[in-house]
């Protein structure tokens, strides 16, 4: 802390020194002004040309102000001060603003000239005495040549004031009066830039709404090429991440280990701004004035504005741009140092939820074993960390499993819900009444998720061929076989929200539009932790036909696509269909698991009789299950709706449901069903039915 006080106070003595000079020069031409001034105490100064003002303005030669042997000297012995201050380590901005922006010693004569009314108010009224115009109180470019001694007509002097210049194009200096002759245009210093001179850290306030906060830190990458790139000053660098990689908070920590502050954009406010041009230079500015690296993710949302990704990585700023996209060489003329950014470990995302929990978790809880099924960014464990925090303080007691998966839900975006049905999981294993060969490759499809971090990106399991990460599995069977609820109940095991896509969203008539709608659901569901269930799978994985006309080649097209993109899926997707016939053979291939969804059998209906009844609906006394599992072959499903109808015929009357309810239910479903209703089947209850 008493170091960088003491940086500190050196910087602003330097500039305050550096200033100084510009009076004694200012004090000079002031003096110089007043003994060739014929009316020097005329009170309309500024305002009117009298008949020896315009004499002496024909006599007049150069007006240049050569600095004498004194401020040459004053001058040596500042910057030898400046030496000296650098030399014990430390920074001094004016001197690094000089090397970050490649000044010439000429624009930081000129760029003090322009900010000393920022510092000083006296100088505003003395600028409009040399202006000759009370009412202009800036520098003009004319005066601050004179200033600096340097002749008008110079080229290579006047060219500093140009658009390309240095201190016009880094956004120093703002050249004013765009209509008025060169030399009597105005200078100004922007605000954030004499606030950094004379000691302000803080961002400019222009970049609020874009600035997104340090992520928790993480290891530097292990072969340390990130580290090595900015240490040798790289100016651009491309990491490639995968989902949860965390490149944001990777650019980060190599940033802070490399000796320099990360300044960290968040990109997806940038797109579609009718200024984001002007907020990239203002960004570029911050970062270069403070020796910054320039931080930019995710890449992926600037896509569609190439120009302004372009500005970014062109830009004179070291900048890490972060992305899930390949890199698209017509972004930047320069070539980047591309680096790849693996998924972290299990034991790196561990102790990130540690460093992130803060002490605050239930005894023997590992969080990184709780949390592995979601797939979340650094940022987003800080975030759901927090989260979990807050609801473990309302409650009065440690961070629980349960916390855990509450938080990091809670970063899911709404983008899915716009495109797909959210259900929330409401039922568990103990729910399910299905063969125990089904309820394991259930409890298969569980394992998968939970462990494919280990299996796919630690042992490598799956390389090559452009395969993603994500899970797969189909259900097949007929209608009420229990394929969506197990699928909610997966979904509720792995303490994920579960999606179900709706088909009437996603199938178009014309061509190519269902292939852009299915792409913006995967799009979507990659950065959520979620189960997405496509019901009715086999109207849009169908199998392809011969071509006999254009219809069947572009319904082939889309089924070819829709194949290739559930390959690279990295998310859980569960597909279920009553007709597996009619799905595509190569559809097959791409799944981890196919679980079949059989009719159940007596023993079943007798458990999903009972399993549908519940708890709490009052049975009677004679109440006959065993009847109705052995006499009627149904689905569960069609049980379910058996026992909602009797419950209702029960609460009308106000007791308790009994055999001859849950028959007439099933009288309704047999009904529904078109299926014959036949004596034999209903036995004595069938009279009640007519």
């Amino acid at each position: 802390m008493m170091a960088d006080q003491a940086a500190s106070t050196s910087s602003l003595e330097h500039v305050l020194a550096r200033l100084a000079l510009v009076e004694s020069r200012v004090r000079r031409a002031v003096a110089l002004r007043r003994t060739s001034d014929p009316d020097p105490d005329d009170a309309f100064r500024g305002l009117y040309l009298s008949e020896a003002a315009v004499d002496r303005l024909l006599a007049a030669g150069s007006s240049t102000l050569a600095p004498d042997q004194t401020e040459v000297e004053h001058l040596a012995g500042i910057e030898h001060t400046a030496d000296t201050a650098e030399g014990s380590g430390r920074q001094l901005r004016l001197r690094r603003l000089q090397r970050n922006f490649g000044l010439e010693p000429l624009d930081v004569e000129v760029l003090l000239i322009a900010l000393i009314p920022d510092v000083d108010p006296r100088f505003e009224q003395l600028y409009g005495y040399l202006n000759d115009d009370v009412t202009r109180r800036r520098a003009s470019v004319g005066l601050a040549l004179g200033l600096c001694g340097v002749p008008e007509a110079s080229a290579a002097a006047r060219s500093r004031f140009g658009a390309d210049s240095p201190l016009v194009a880094g956004r120093l200096m703002v050249v004013d009066d765009q209509d008025r002759p060169l030399l009597s245009r105005a200078l100004r210093v922007p605000d954030r830039v004499a606030a950094h001179l004379l000691g302000d850290d803080q961002p400019d306030p222009a970049l609020a709404d874009i600035l997104a906060p340090l992520p928790p830190g993480v290891p530097v990458d292990g072969d340390g090429t990130l580290l090595r790139g900015l240490a040798s000053e790289v100016g651009l660098l491309y990491l490639r991440e995968r989902p949860g990689a965390g490149a944001t908070a990777l650019a980060c920590a190599a940033s802070r280990a490399a000796g320099r502050r990360p300044l960290v954009l968040d990109l997806r406010w940038l797109a579609g701004r009718a200024d984001a041009a002007d907020l990239v230079a203002v960004a570029v500015r911050e970062a270069r004035l403070t020796g910054s690296v320039l931080v930019g993710a995710p890449a992926d949302s600037l896509v569609e504005h190439r120009e302004v990704l372009r500005r970014l990585s062109s830009s004179p700023a070291t900048v890490v741009l972060a992305g899930t996209v390949h890199w698209d060489p017509l972004w930047s003329a320069t070539p980047p140092l591309l680096i790849d950014v693996p998924s972290p470990t299990a034991e790196q995302r561990s102790a990130l939820w540690l460093e992130c929990l803060d002490g605050q978790l239930a005894p023997e809880l590992n969080p990184g074993a709780a949390t592995a099924q979601f797939v979340l960014s650094p940022e987003q464990v800080a975030q759901a960390a927090r989260s979990a925090r807050l609801q473990a303080q309302v409650r009065g007691s440690p961070v629980t499993e349960m916390d855990l998966g509450h938080g990091a839900r809670a970063q899911n975006t709404i983008g899915l819900a716009r495109l797909a049905r959210r259900i929330e999981p409401a039922v568990g294993w103990a729910d399910l009444v299905l063969p125990e060969p089904t309820v394991a490759q259930l409890c298969e499809i569980a394992v998968r998720a939970r462990h494919r971090s280990r299996v796919l990106d630690e042992w490598s399991m799956r390389p090559g061929g452009g395969r993603g990460r994500g899970v797969t599995a189909l259900f097949a069977g007929d209608s009420g076989t229990g394929k969506t609820m197990s699928a909610e109940v997966i979904a509720a095991d792995l303490d994920l929200d579960l999606y179900a896509v709706d088909l009437s969203g996603v199938i178009d008539k014309y061509v190519g539009e269902t292939e852009k709608n299915l792409e913006r659901i995967f799009t979507e569901a990659a950065g959520v932790n979620a189960v997405l269930l496509f019901d009715e799978a086999d109207a849009i994985f169908g199998k392809r036909s011969e071509v006999r006309d254009a219809h069947d080649r572009y319904a082939n097209i889309e089924s070819a696509y829709l194949l290739q993109r559930m390959e690279s899926f990295d998310g859980l997707a569960i597909l279920a269909t009553n007709l597996r016939a009619n799905l595509d053979d190569a559809l097959t291939r791409r799944l981890d698991l196919i679980v079949d969804f059989p009719l159940p059998d007596a023993t079943l209906r007798r458990g999903l009789w009972d399993r549908c009844l519940g708890r709490l609906i009052p049975r009677d006394v004679g109440l006959d299950l065993d009847f109705c599992a052995d006499a009627f072959e149904l689905t569960g499903g069609n049980i379910r709706s058996a026992v909602v109808s009797a419950a209702y015929l029960a609460a009308k009357e106000d007791r308790s449901v009994g055999t001859a309810d849950l028959v007439a239910g099933i009288y309704q479903e047999y009904r529904k069903l078109g299926r014959l209703t036949l004596e034999a089947e209903f036995g004595k209850y069938f009279p009640q039915l007519r």
